[in-house]
């Protein structure tokens, strides 16, 4: 919910500040009105097409995450368990 107000908020301030240049009506001049229409339609248009790009990168996220998690821990090219150390021969 946080995130989608902070790009409601985003788009409403980018819409505003692009189309309306007159403050001293009460009301938007249709030229206003039509530009924040198409503003906010832009940029809906564009945050869908990003989500869609998301969600359909997010499956192959959560499978290498689960890769990740089942792997041993410690640096790659260490093995799993390390052997013992060399050292004098125990008789």
């Amino acid at each position: 919910l946080r995130d989608f107000l902070l790009v409601y908020n985003r788009m409403t301030e980018l819409c505003f500040r692009h189309c309306v240049c007159n403050l001293n009506y009460r009301l938007l001049t249709g030229r206003e009105e039509s530009c924040l229409d198409s503003c906010a339609a832009r940029l809906v248009r564009a945050n869908h097409r990003l989500m869609g790009a998301y969600v359909g990168l997010v499956p192959a996220l959560l499978q290498r995450r689960a890769a990740e998690h089942e792997t041993p821990a410690g640096p790659p090219g260490l093995p799993a368990s390390p052997d013992p150390a060399p050292g004098p021969a125990e008789s």
